[in-house]
């Protein structure tokens, strides 16, 4: 099992390494400024402590959740994407989206280790709630393709950080507990937005 978690970190390792090439390509393909999809994911606090805390979660989890768990957030976000773009009405979206960074936070600082089903069920139902986001956001644009695949890249990205993240801090003296702590940090940020969202809704 350890050396199938090794083979695993090695990969979204070397995938981490190549994210500034896939960036690069996302980038020279879109439009200059904040319509580059890519860039829309790291403007959000929610967002990018959410897809962070996928990684994080699924390398918590261990074995195949490593890839199963984000690869399910990235799916569904995807399909969220087009309901966004096509303006069907979701519900409390933005309360759903704080939900999610409440939850997975407390998930981490809890060290809950879900079976890899349940939990990509639900990763995957975040990942509906920030797709519709960023697809309901969408500039008006030409290419709409590379606005997609640019925010999937970056949020791909942003989960092989915190997977990459977590499995050093889990294979490390005190890591353990210090991923808890962001974990439990994270939750409190996600109760402060959930209280906001509720309250403005």
């Amino acid at each position: 099992m350890k050396r199938l978690m090794t083979r695993h970190v090695r990969f979204l390792c070397q995938a981490l390494m190549l994210s500034p090439i896939t960036f690069s390509c996302v980038s020279a393909q879109a439009h200059a400024g904040s319509t580059q999809g890519w860039l829309h994911p790291l403007t959000g606090p929610d967002h990018l402590l959410a897809m962070i805390a996928v990684g994080a979660w699924s390398a918590q989890i261990g074995g195949r959740a490593i890839w199963v768990v984000p690869s399910a957030f990235v799916c569904c976000m995807a399909a969220g994407g087009i309901a966004g773009f096509y303006q069907l009405e979701i519900p409390a979206i933005e309360s759903a989206v704080a939900i999610s960074v409440l939850v997975l936070g407390l998930a981490i600082g809890c060290a809950r280790k879900l079976a890899m089903a349940p939990a990509a069920f639900m990763v995957g139902l975040f990942g509906v709630c920030h797709g519709y986001a960023h697809g309901y956001e969408m500039p008006v644009m030409d290419n709409k393709v590379n606005y997609v695949a640019g925010f999937l890249t970056s949020t791909a990205t942003l989960h092989l950080v915190g997977a990459v993240g977590a499995w050093r801090l889990l294979h490390s003296p005190l890591g353990t507990r210090a991923l808890r702590g962001a974990g439990f940090a994270c939750a409190i940020f996600g109760a402060a937005l959930t209280y906001m969202a509720l309250t403005t809704a």
